[in-house]
């Protein structure tokens, strides 16, 4: 179900991925932030949003994952904004992701297959302030953190804020695609102009207590990294002193010897 976690900001969590969908509403044009995981899901979104407005609607995508923005086509023409290297990276990635997902989900083959995958049609940079009529949206990049194009939506009058998944509830951050050396300083950024409610790319709303607490663990992982590879040592040794279980911890370890090592 959708809930309200401001005024005209709503929030709806789906089992698929136990993802986070947001609207934001104003007078002239509504906000769709993420999209879902397939042309299907994002048609199913759409219908659902016309329960709440029958504004215009335009879409960001917090970064380009699969999870988030594979249900672009569902709303065209409209404008999909987007980080400069949200497009490309879906361009370049959408039929090895398609793929796999197929091959991940048999029973859903065909629906991912199938999905036209749609980048978005405009981009930015660093930031770009949106109007929807009555209110304002601010599309930040604050810099690499999940992935190499995270962007924030902010909701200025009422204090929303749409980490993407910059910020995790309910599990460990996705290093898949990570930079753990730069999430620490990008997270921090973040913080410096959040206020609450903070909206997670996956799990239940969050306070600023709560990312700090995430700030702590992120920076944590990247000294521990540092550190073990200043003395000599490899993941293995780091192993044993991640803030993170090994699901977690592992991959942000290799990502994070990775960078120290300028091969990211």
């Amino acid at each position: 179900m959708w809930r309200e976690v401001a005024d005209q900001v709503f929030v709806r969590r789906f089992l698929d991925f136990n993802v986070n969908i947001g609207l934001i509403v104003g007078d002239e044009h509504a906000m769709i932030v993420d999209t879902r995981a397939s042309e299907r899901q994002g048609r199913e979104l759409g219908d659902e949003i016309r329960w709440i407005t029958q504004a215009p609607l335009v879409v960001a995508n917090t970064h380009h994952h699969y999870d988030h923005s594979f249900g672009n086509a569902a709303f065209l023409p409209g404008a999909i904004w987007g980080h400069e290297r949200c497009a490309d990276r879906m361009r370049s990635d959408a039929p090895t992701t398609q793929l796999a997902l197929a091959a991940a989900m048999p029973e859903l083959a065909q629906e991912y297959v199938d999905t036209n995958v749609t980048p978005p049609t405009r981009t930015f940079r660093d930031r770009l302030a949106l109007e929807l009529g009555d209110r304002k949206v601010q599309m930040i990049h604050f810099g690499r953190g999940h992935t190499d194009n995270d962007i924030v939506v902010i909701v200025p009058d009422v204090h929303a804020v749409f980490a993407g998944d910059l910020v995790e509830q309910g599990g460990p951050p996705s290093f898949e695609d990570s930079y753990p050396l730069d999430w620490p300083g990008t997270l921090g950024r973040l913080l410096d102009v959040a206020d609450e409610p903070i909206i997670p790319g996956h799990g239940e709303v969050v306070s600023k207590a709560f990312v700090e607490g995430q700030l702590a663990d992120l920076s944590s992982l990247a000294e521990l990294a540092r550190r073990v590879r200043f003395d000599g040592g490899s993941v293995n040794d780091a192993m044993p002193l991640s803030p993170f279980p090994a699901v977690a911890g592992r991959p942000a370890l290799i990502r994070a010897f990775a960078q120290l090592a300028g091969e990211l």
